[in-house]
């Protein structure tokens, strides 16, 4: 049927008119109560339809693919967890999830702790704090390669000089530390806002009350603001916990995973730098091996989902004592 067009006829024309009605006539005749229902149904279709087209579905066609022999075009065989052995067999692969974890821990806890910080400065009143609001998330703004390139830039030769004419990014701890502060630096503003927002939440006349009745403000902060800021605390934990998993723009545009490690389960390495998220990109993309890179993404998403859980759960249980 063309229903647009050179060609345009009168059954396209009755098509679209009938689409039109169904909506127009649910929603504004509903003498039924699962009239309303169908419309809530009609117009939540296209958000249900295109997330499972853009996640579920691709979710389920990675995990079979990860048992196969898949060269990103065709399969030939089923290979059972041969794939999963392969990876887990890789000294590479064994320490990006080790370093992963850790630049996650140190990231969670400066970030939350620094966007806190600054937070605290912007709701006090500290003149020009819309200024300093901006100011601090304004790195945010910046894409993640650009953001690489450009802190390459600064370490390769603008800080060069206060190192003896040695590179930062030549040493992979190092180079870990440096994508550790470029990150920190790029995702602070976005936590400061939330914790600004939370903050704001507080209400005043408890302020107050707590201020006649003479607490200081080591006590009002421990007492009452964070207790009371328990879910954006929470918010902010989950958010940075994920994010920094999943890292992976500034990582290659910083370092690209380099770095070297003399030795890790007896190999040498070359990329001591090189995340999760990137050695699933290079093994997938850079050497065309789609079937191990799609299990070891499985693998990544069974840790993100599990450590998410975890965080979630004990931040509730925190949240409910205080």
């Amino acid at each position: 049927m063309d229903v647009m067009g050179t060609g345009f006829s009168g059954r396209g024309a009755m098509l679209i008119f009938g689409i039109i009605a169904l909506f127009a006539g649910l929603y504004l005749f509903p003498t039924l109560k699962h009239h309303r229902k169908i419309v809530y149904i009609l117009f939540l279709f296209p958000l249900l339809f295109t997330f499972a087209v853009t996640v579920i579905i691709p979710l389920i066609l990675g995990i079979g693919y990860s048992f196969t022999d898949w060269t990103g075009v065709k399969i030939s065989k089923f290979v059972g967890f041969a794939n999963y052995t392969a990876m887990f067999k890789d000294p590479a692969f064994i320490y990006s999830i080790l370093i992963t974890f850790i630049f996650v821990i140190i990231n969670m806890i400066l970030i939350n702790v620094i966007g806190f910080v600054l937070a605290l400065l912007c709701t006090s009143s500290i003149k020009a704090s819309g200024f300093f609001r901006a100011a601090y998330f304004l790195p945010n703004l910046i894409g993640g390669i650009v953001l690489g390139y450009i802190w390459q830039f600064v370490f390769n030769n603008v800080l060069i000089s206060m190192t003896n004419n040695i590179s930062l990014l030549s040493q992979s701890k190092t180079a870990l530390l440096c994508i550790v502060v470029v990150y920190l630096w790029q995702y602070g503003g976005y936590i400061m806002l939330i914790y600004i927002t939370g903050l704001t939440q507080v209400p005043g006349d408890v302020l107050e009350a707590a201020d006649i009745d003479g607490a200081t403000p080591i006590q009002t902060l421990f007492q009452i603001k964070i207790p009371m800021i328990a879910s954006t605390i929470t918010i902010c934990t989950f958010l940075t916990l994920t994010s920094a998993f999943k890292q992976f723009d500034v990582n290659m545009a910083l370092t690209n995973g380099a770095g070297s490690v003399p030795n890790f389960m007896g190999s040498y390495l070359s990329n001591g730098t090189q995340m999760l998220a990137l050695n699933i990109y290079n093994t997938a993309i850079a050497k065309n091996s789609y079937a191990l890179g799609q299990a070891k993404a499985v693998l990544f998403f069974i840790i993100l989902a599990v450590v998410s859980l975890i965080q979630v759960r004990v931040s509730n249980s925190k949240e409910v004592e205080l």
